[in-house]
């Protein structure tokens, strides 16, 4: 991600993001402003999930979605569960706010917000049933380490509003950061690696590949993908 002078103001002193600058499109602010009244979700109080989907379903947390195109047609493919993406980078929440309404899709919601306060005040404990984390912000200088999403406290933190047999999914092109993701996870007391051979998994068919992916597979770029369980 690109410094910007656009911050999400938040007590915590580390961020692991910071707001990329970019231009909203036309399309972009209009479903904006169109939109986010209907599937927008304020930082405000505590959310029911029930109210808010007016259904039962398993509901899925996707961290920074980025432009939104793998979460609108992971949302798509499986109407049986809801969705709810968060992502501090308003021309994507434009964007996924535009393809929900054109594809009239009613499982998926959208916040505009730093994930780590959404889950610490908004979300209930034991509520959820997955949460994704596809290719982060790896903060590749080792100065920048700190700033890394997957951290101790994170974890513990998804631990707590995870259901049980909940699932924690990663994915990232970045091999350190996997490593790093990897290890902080086999060392996190109340979760089992799903992986059945080795250490990392197959790409699941419910996480599509992006634009970027495909081209870093063409280039021989590796991803990897790290999915695990809460059992206690």
């Amino acid at each position: 991600m690109k410094e910007s002078s656009e911050q999400v103001k938040h007590p915590r002193a580390i961020k692991s993001y910071v707001v990329r600058s970019g231009r909203m499109t036309l399309g972009q602010e209009k479903a904006f402003a169109d939109l986010w009244s209907v599937f927008g979700i304020e930082p405000e109080a505590k959310l029911d999930f029930e109210q808010l989907f007016s259904r039962q379903a398993p509901v899925i947390l996707e961290i920074g979605f980025g432009m939104g195109d793998s979460l609108i047609e992971t949302a798509t493919r499986h109407p049986e569960n809801n969705y709810i993406g968060i992502e501090v980078h308003r021309p994507g929440v434009g964007r996924l706010l535009g393809n929900i309404g054109e594809q009239g899709l009613t499982n998926l919601r959208v916040m505009r917000f730093d994930a780590i306060e959404v889950l610490k005040n908004q979300i209930q404990d034991n509520s959820l049933s997955a949460v994704y984390l596809f290719f982060p912000d790896p903060w590749h200088k080792r100065k920048h380490h700190k700033r890394r999403i997957v951290q101790d406290d994170f974890i513990q933190l998804l631990r707590k509003k995870l259901i049980l047999h909940g699932q924690f999914h990663m994915a990232t092109d970045w091999e350190h950061y996997a490593k790093q993701m990897l290890e902080s996870m086999l060392n996190a007391p109340g979760f089992d690696n799903c992986a059945v051979e080795g250490r990392y998994i197959p790409r699941p068919e419910y996480r599509p590949r992006t634009k970027f992916e495909r081209r870093g597979e063409r280039l021989g770029h590796g991803v990897w993908d790290i999915l695990f369980e809460k059992i206690n």
